[in-house]
């Protein structure tokens, strides 16, 4: 055990280890002052004062956290598994990590957090029952480049970015650097009152990389915001204000996907296509309507070649889209919310370019703002900076986040065409500005992050590097399509964002097959995004191709594992 006291601002710790004999343990390159050291003496047993003082000295629970490499960096050999010999990591108060020879010090006054049940009951995850997940926890504590490390040592190489996340890795420094000069100069900028530089300079790189056709006469608009959530709701709202302003304020209804997934705040949720996530909060908000997923209409096209056959399904669930707007009288419908690929636990769906080329087409008709939700696909991930420069076909209203800021300090934000945030200027007394806000929209250190992170993605031109790895990744899960013909029913994908289903006369939907090949591939050392049906990965955008190699070798040794 640990006992731990105080010396000169920083905490000291001595560890009763094995036998009788008690050791001291301190922080690499700080030197023991005279009285620290005549603790470096081993004695048995303990001495009585130690247990006599318990106000100040503390019993911390003590794991090893087995894994190669010097530091504590992952071996690109490692297979998910730990070495008997590594760097340690002692916790300061700072919160900062020592990297020493044994241990690592979970500092938390009496207990450790990853093994204290009760904690772990009551801390909520995302559609997690924490009765189960206190069973079996898996809690990380490091990262490094594309690769995470859990408390128990093991290594994963990290195939879905976090969740579409950490698009430029784990460890940063440019970004990193950029946080802790912020940090120093402006952490908050009171947004009642101002805005601050970086907000202005994240602006300033949106609108420049927005598409072409969002630039309008002056310009896109650009909403800075904290999450994916925040983002789509702002956009539903950015919707119904606008048209009350452009002269038609019956115009309020919002045609989504079923099957998409567009967030958890009420707005973005009503717009989302799958009851799992939303039936227990009905009622939602009124006014959402959805349409079916091009693939549904596969099967009538069936005996059409593949890729004609989703360009006809493609076309036959935009003109459904058109008869909705029709049947509900176009003067009601406000806008369609759409992700270019759409990716949740109903499925990983990849249109065609044809489709989104009628939605706009119709969407121009019948005076319907188009709403793109790139919360994943934008900022490189497709191998183009956004879906609507993958498909050609732009919107009026762009939502991004997750890898726009590669998850060190979380942001987002709305890119609102030139045309349509005309109609929110004015005279003040007119009352045309957006009416809606975040106490933490557009912070600076977000900001500054975003800023740093966009700057990384185009001096190292991440977008590029998806669409090359991509077409490799593509490349190799089409190789196992031919090695898992009866395995394996189609490949799909865009840039780094690329996947695989499970045919369905082998495994019927209820057999759940990718959640098998999730639960196998955290045996060997990766994590991916498995759905029922699909698995997809979604790599940090900076992987190299002897990661990809090792990534896919390991999801192939898992399907050699499945089929036995």
């Amino acid at each position: 055990m640990w006992f731990t006291w105080r010396q000169g601002g920083a905490k000291r710790s001595v560890y009763k280890s094995g036998g009788d004999g008690v050791g001291l343990g301190v922080r690499r390159g700080s030197r023991p002052r005279l009285p620290m050291a005549l603790f470096c003496l081993r004695f048995a047993p303990p001495p009585p004062f130690l247990s006599a003082l318990p106000s100040i000295f503390r019993t911390v629970r003590m794991r090893t956290l087995r894994h190669p490499g010097a530091r504590g960096l992952p071996s690109r050999h490692c297979h998910g598994q730990g070495s008997e010999e590594g760097a340690t990591i002692m916790t300061t108060d700072n919160g900062t990590a020592d990297h020493g020879t044994t241990h690592r010090q979970i500092d938390a006054g009496i207990m450790d957090p990853s093994t204290d049940g009760d904690l772990l009951r009551h801390h909520i995850l995302d559609f997690r029952q924490m009765t189960q997940f206190a069973e079996a926890p898996w809690i990380f504590d490091q990262a490094d480049g594309v690769r995470l490390r859990d408390t128990d040592g093991h290594w994963y190489i990290d195939g879905l970015s976090g969740v579409f996340v950490a698009s430029l890795g784990y460890g940063n420094t440019k970004v990193i650097e950029a946080i802790e000069r912020q940090l120093r100069t402006l952490h908050f900028a009171p947004p009642l009152h101002g805005t601050s530089i970086p907000a202005l300079d994240l602006a300033s790189r949106l609108r420049r990389l927005a598409p072409e056709a969002m630039q309008g006469r002056h310009g896109p608009g650009i909403k800075i915001l904290s999450g994916g959530s925040e983002a789509t709701e702002a956009a539903l709202k950015l919707a119904r204000q606008y048209w009350k302003q452009a002269g038609h304020p019956r115009k309020y209804k919002v045609i989504a996907r079923y099957g998409g997934y567009h967030g958890a705040t009420m707005g973005s949720l009503s717009a989302t296509g799958g009851w799992e996530r939303k039936s227990v909060f009905e009622p939602l908000v009124p006014g959402f309507l959805h349409h079916h997923q091009p693939h549904t209409y596969m099967e009538a096209f069936a005996h059409l070649p593949a890729d004609e056959a989703a360009e006809a399904a493609g076309l036959m669930a935009a003109n459904m889209v058109g008869r909705m707007i029709e049947n509900e009288d176009p003067e009601t419908v406000a806008a369609i919310i759409v992700e270019p690929m759409s990716i949740s636990a109903a499925g990983f769906v990849v249109p065609m370019a044809s489709y989104y080329r009628r939605l706009r087409e119709l969407c121009d008709k019948h005076h319907v703002l188009l709403i793109y939700d790139e919360i994943i696909t934008g900022f490189g991930r497709l191998g183009e900076w956004f879906g609507a420069n993958f498909y050609g076909v732009a919107p009026d209203l762009l939502c991004c986040g997750k890898g726009m800021g590669g998850g060190y300090v979380p942001v987002s934000a709305v890119i609102i065409a030139g045309h349509v945030w005309e109609a929110f200027l004015g005279d003040p007394a007119d009352r045309r500005e957006f009416h809606h806000g975040h106490t933490f929209a557009g912070n600076p250190v977000a900001s500054a992050a975003g800023c740093a992170a966009i700057d990384e993605m185009e001096a190292r031109d991440l977008p590029g590097n998806a669409k090359a790895q991509g077409a490799y990744v593509r490349g190799r899960l089409q190789a196992l399509q031919r090695e898992f013909p009866d395995v394996i029913c189609d490949v799909r994908g865009g840039g780094l964002l690329q996947g695989f289903e499970f045919d369905r006369v082998r495994y019927p939907k209820s057999t759940k097959p990718a959640k098998k090949f999730e639960a196998i591939a955290r045996k060997h050392g990766f994590i991916a995004r498995c759905g029922d049906e699909y698995v997809a990965f979604a790599p940090p955008l900076v992987i190299e191709r002897a990661d990809l190699d090792e990534l896919l070798n390991r999801a192939t040794d898992v399907l050699h594992e499945m089929v036995g």
